[in-house]
């Protein structure tokens, strides 16, 4: 069995964290979204083939041509024209029955396990408490797939589509017969209406674990705080060096060639990875990444909080529930505030809306390679762009990003 990938996408939603990557590398503890995915089915399918597009190349020097064993091809999705157009990108090297995942979402090795053990064709469901946001199942007295109406007003079940899906070879044939949607894409979910249409038998396989579709900023904390959740404090957690006068407290991974040094007070779940240097003197707490070659210096706060590769925060500033990219670097004495003062939920500037993010505590989304001159503030949900600059003394109150 096959595990078709979709990682073709520009995870506009995102920015500026996608402005130099693809949404799929972007990172959940100690992996990338992409490979996490594998990491779930890598019991019950044989090869991957995953869908590239945006930034393909990163993805395939990223991942390599293989696997924990299992095989890697890559197909090239050169324009964004659907899922179901995605999919038929798989056709010439898929010869047997396949799996359809998703490149950016959380789920666990339950999800395409239930698909793999279904008979045929099958598409993943479930429960949801107010499914009027999502594609909505509806079933036949035998269990089977009755029909998929998006986002009604009135559902029919409280059945959502997780948007992963069992195929055999055969569909390739219905996603060619599959007509341009109002939104000028090739849907699956309609390739699905015309396998029902012509009698074929799509089972529901049934999903009640973790589902968490990584679209925007701050569902990235979300999913590395689910997966920080998993740490242990055991023994052989602490590979790197941690000086005398160091706290550890609770889960605390310090990876090999990662250096705590005196005085810092790490309260887990944390994950430090390796070659990153905490410290001295530094408090690192709740749910956060120090990723590999990081430096989080003297006097630094940073709580609940993502630090991509190479990332600074040198001296005598505060991160909080914020994500930092790639080689970001944090003049001294610079401050994320993470908190209205009204208490409201904070909100922030996705394709143009101003969206309610749920969170009562969200910081900056700093992109890769942007600088803070010292002493700058960054506002609750701000947003600086790759490569973007502030001024020593900045107080930075609306996003600023750059041009791609």
């Amino acid at each position: 069995m096959y595990g078709v990938v979709l990682a073709a996408g520009r995870g506009t939603r995102m920015r500026p964290l996608t402005d130099r990557r693809p949404k799929p590398l972007l990172p959940v503890g100690d992996r990338s979204l992409l490979e996490r995915v594998f990491d779930t089915a890598t019991d019950v399918v044989d090869e991957f083939v995953v869908v590239t597009g945006y930034r393909g190349e990163a993805i395939r020097e990223s991942i390599g041509e293989s696997y924990r064993g299992h095989p890697i091809r890559y197909v090239e999705q050169t324009e964004a024209l659907g899922t179901a157009h995605a999919v038929a990108q798989a056709e010439p090297v898929v010869d047997d029955d396949f799996l359809v995942l998703n490149g950016d979402v959380v789920v666990d090795a339950s999800l395409p396990r239930a698909l793999a053990e279904a008979d045929g064709t099958a598409v993943a469901a479930t429960e949801v408490t107010d499914p009027r946001a999502y594609g909505v199942l509806s079933t036949a007295a035998d269990g089977s797939l009755a029909g998929i109406v998006e986002k009604p007003d009135d559902p029919p079940t409280s059945l959502a589509n997780v948007g992963c899906y069992a195929f055999d070879p055969d569909v390739f044939e219905y996603i060619d017969g599959t007509p341009e949607s109002e939104r000028g894409e090739y849907e699956i979910t309609t390739t699905i209406e015309l396998l029902l249409d012509d009698g074929h038998r799509i089972d529901v396989a049934p999903y009640e674990g973790t589902w968490l579709d990584v679209g925007r900023p701050w569902e990235l904390l979300e999913a590395n705080e689910l997966a920080l959740a998993e740490l242990d404090d055991s023994d052989d957690a602490v590979a790197g060096t941690v000086e005398e006068g160091v706290h550890l407290h609770g889960p605390v991974v310090v990876e090999e060639g990662a250096q705590v040094r005196s005085g810092a007070y790490v309260e887990g779940p944390a994950l430090i990875r390796e070659g990153a240097e905490v410290g001295p003197n530094a408090y690192v707490r709740g749910s956060t990444v120090v990723g590999p070659g990081v430096h989080v210096g003297h006097s630094v706060e940073v709580k609940n909080s993502v630090l991509m590769a190479d990332a600074s925060v040198g001296h005598l500033s505060y991160v909080g529930d914020s994500v930092l990219g790639r080689g970001a670097n944090f003049g001294a004495g610079t401050n994320v505030a993470n908190l209205r003062h009204d208490d409201a939920n904070v909100r922030l500037t996705v394709k143009g809306d101003r969206v309610d993010t749920g969170r009562r505590k969200l910081g900056a989304i700093v992109g890769d390679g942007a600088k803070t001159g010292i002493n700058t503030s960054l506002n609750a949900g701000v947003k600086l762009g790759a490569g973007e600059t502030t001024n020593p003394g900045e107080v930075l109150t609306r996003d600023r990003l750059s041009d791609r």
